[in-house]
């Protein structure tokens, strides 16, 4: 699909200035330098009398974003973005704080480690320990992420039914990238999407893995659409870009949910690219979508 709107050509303008297509082909170290500076362009301040804190939780950094009332809702853990390699704390900060305020829940971000120096399974290791901490007093929460946060954030879901851990009350996946198939039609068609290119999956899939394809293929913990069966899994609220070779993986996901039964909602967005959280200030699309991953959270916890 052709971008024609203005406001989203504008964002992919400034965000390659700052962060080119060749930096997913560098070093982990000068992919990371580029990445922080390009999100840096876009962090917007955080809502002013956020409460927010660093600390320890079971040995993974976390940052914790905790709007008055908070205690009678249920938290959010968030998995950043950026393809397992790239992303932390201050690359998702104001996504977080400003989530937190919009919801009213508790927001703990997770600086899972990162690819290549920390092969699968180091991140939803360290994701998983933070939420079984987080939940292990009887607290509820919700799993939500983008791109390979909202693989993290259905690997999560998966790790708990196998270990028996607590469920997340639902999984809120933003363009994520779940292991689909390859051959599908966003794959192909978006192979050379602004942003996120094919080729650029691929890289990163190898640096997660060590090059271990086969695990891939196997483990629904790292490829949550190669699963043989969903049930137990917990309502999703899942929203892709339309413009983003992830784009097919998101309504796979949602069919194979709505086939035990599960409740799910899939969203897509036209015109929208991959990564355009970061859009929200700057595009009328983004915003509404950010607004609408906020709305479907409240609706669901009144529900």
């Amino acid at each position: 699909m052709q971008i024609t709107d203005p406001e989203v050509l504008r964002f992919i303008a400034d965000t390659e200035a700052a962060y080119p297509a060749e930096a997913n082909g560098a070093t982990a170290e000068e992919n990371r330098r580029m990445y922080d500076a390009m999100c840096a362009v876009f962090r917007a301040p955080r809502p002013e009398g956020l409460p927010v804190r660093d600390e320890d939780v079971a040995g993974v950094p976390v940052r914790r974003y905790t709007p008055e009332g908070a205690e009678a809702r249920p938290f959010l853990l968030y998995s950043h973005g950026g393809g397992f390699v790239v992303g932390g704390l201050d690359s998702h900060d104001d996504v977080c704080a400003e989530l937190a305020v919009a919801t009213g829940c508790e927001v703990v971000s997770v600086d899972y480690r990162l690819a290549p120096e920390h092969l699968f399974p180091a991140q939803i290791d360290d994701v998983a320990a933070v939420w079984n901490a987080e939940s292990g007093d009887g607290r509820r929460g919700i799993a939500i992420g983008d791109s390979a946060g909202g693989n993290l954030s259905a690997g999560l879901c998966f790790r708990m039914r196998r270990t028996g851990g607590v469920m997340p009350l639902a999984q809120v996946l933003i363009y994520p990238g779940l292991g689909g198939d390859m051959d599908a039609p966003s794959y192909h068609d978006n192979a050379e999407a602004p942003l996120l290119r094919t080729q650029d999956l691929k890289t990163y899939a190898g640096m997660l893995t060590g090059g271990d394809m086969e695990l891939r293929r196997s483990n629904p913990e790292v490829s949550p659409l190669v699963a043989e069966s969903f049930a137990g899994l917990p309502p999703a609220f899942i929203v892709t870009a339309d413009v983003d070779p992830l784009r097919d993986d998101g309504p796979a996901y949602h069919k194979a949910l709505q086939a035990e039964g599960i409740s799910a909602r899939w969203r897509n967005e036209p015109q929208l690219i991959h990564g355009y959280l970061r859009a929200r200030h700057c595009s009328t699309r983004a915003s509404e979508s950010f607004g609408a991953i906020s709305t479907w959270i409240n609706a669901f916890l009144i529900g």
